[in-house]
């Protein structure tokens, strides 16, 4: 025991002393919340004003196109070529041509741009038309308009979970957030630091420092320490990441208060049609306060957060003792690594799998599919955290843990049985034949 927190303490200062970890560290949560503030801010300002020319042959929509901040209509009586000829010159962005039969033939409508029409403003034009022509028809029947605007009603839901504790408000969508950002990290983190016991054990082998390691401390000892020391190394830098990125993204998001989060909903109105004209003001109600950030976290404490964050932990500790030993021992049976692509897709397929799975568990954590898949210690690290923010049986979460546990207890033995004899063998090349040798040695 005391060499393994000897090789644990000596992974771990070793890579978190280094320059290159305080500069991922630092470096990444500013890129996170730059990135993203910078997509959301060119989000609101990225919609350019469109002159559009409508030529009604019909005389039916005259008053019907309403201008606003991002659209102008213009009402022309020119011929269609000279407002071609126009769209050609730069003077106008889209040209729309209604013909004199278009309450006959309602697909009669031509939309000529220099390129193409963007599809919110395609939407905008046909949306008025199509609202137009059907108030006609229903004036025509008879039916008064005021009875179907009072039956346009807003439906919405609060989602409740009950359980033995009681009733508890949730809310799908930030959970979705939530189980989408932990799948993410889950997959990536397995995936970079099991890679990187890998490329360690591998540098030690071809430089054969590992030989003179070994003559004080046992091959399992060893390779254990050294999977125990990087996952450390992975806590540490999520604990920082997690601070860094919350601490970065609350200042970042006063920026965006109320009054620009109400303009980017107007603005995305005004192109969709098919939005009601009274759901701007419905959503920007629907908006927190002044930060949309410390809005998510306020819909996001109504999750049993203690829980998720614990569960991530251990999962994540978990598969990656689990994962990490077969990159280990992968590492030690190869002389470079570009022998270790033969052996690389065995162990990206169950993970592929898990992440694939994840993305199917989101639409009904409760399934049977959901159930097996956060069992099952391939796939169930990344299942289970999809699982955990809608909800899940204490006794389903317990299971789950026991299995992974006993099958990373298997695997690292595994592991240490072909690590032991690969770790010292040189100019042979390997094989999945030779790997199941070495583990009856």
């Amino acid at each position: 025991m005391k060499n393994i927190i000897l090789v644990i303490q000596r992974e771990y200062l070793t890579r978190v002393r280094k320059k290159s970890f305080w500069v991922l560290t630092l470096l990444m949560p500013v890129l996170i919340s730059g990135f993203t503030g910078l997509i959301f801010y060119l989000g609101i300002n990225s919609f350019e004003e469109k002159n559009i020319t409508v030529i009604d042959e019909s005389n039916i929509f005259q008053s019907k196109f309403k201008d606003s901040d991002l659209v102008k209509f213009n009402l022309s009586n020119i011929p269609l070529d000279s407002a071609k000829s126009h769209l050609r010159q730069g003077k106008t962005d889209v040209v729309a041509f209604i013909p004199k039969n278009i309450l006959e033939n309602t697909k009669g409508l031509k939309l000529y741009a220099k390129k193409t029409v963007g599809l919110e403003t395609k939407n905008r034009i046909e949306k008025t038309i199509q609202n137009e022509i059907r108030d006609i028809k229903l004036k025509a029947a008879g039916i008064d308009q005021k009875i179907l605007e009072s039956a346009d009603v807003d439906v919405e839901s609060d989602t409740i979970s009950l359980d033995d504790e009681g009733e508890k408000a949730s809310n799908s969508g930030v959970a979705m957030a939530i189980a989408m950002i932990c799948v993410i990290v889950m997959y990536s983190a397995v995936i970079g630091f099991g890679m990187q016991v890998m490329k360690g054990i591998l540098e030690e082998k071809t430089s054969r420092i590992v030989e003179v390691i070994i003559s004080s401390v046992k091959p399992f000892e060893l390779m254990l320490g050294k999977i125990l020391g990087v996952g450390l190394v992975g806590l540490t830098q999520f604990a920082l990441w997690i601070m860094l990125t919350t601490a970065l993204s609350s200042v970042g998001g006063a920026f965006f208060s109320k009054e620009i989060m109400a303009k980017q909903v107007k603005q995305k109105t005004e192109q969709m049609t098919n939005i009601d004209a009274k759901q701007p003001e419905v959503m920007a109600k629907q908006m927190p306060d002044n930060n949309p950030i410390a809005g998510f976290l306020k819909q996001a404490s109504t999750l049993n957060l203690g829980q998720i964050v614990l569960c991530f932990i251990l999962f994540f500790f978990g598969g990656y003792l689990f994962y990490s030993s077969i990159f280990g021992a992968i590492g030690s049976a190869v002389d470079s690594e570009t022998d270790t692509q033969q052996f690389m897709f065995p162990i990206m397929m169950p993970l592929i799998a898990g992440y694939l799975f994840s993305m199917i568990t989101v639409n009904d954590p409760t399934s049977n599919l959901a159930f097996w898949a956060s069992m099952v210690p391939f796939t169930s690290p990344i299942v289970m955290m999809v699982r955990l923010p809608f909800g899940v049986e204490t006794w389903e979460i317990v299971l789950s843990l026991a299995i992974l546990a006993i099958s990373t207890i298997g695997m690292v033995w595994l592991a240490a049985r072909i690590y032991r004899v690969g770790i010292l063998m040189y100019g042979k090349k390997t094989s999945f034949k030779e790997i199941w040798k070495w583990l009856w040695y």
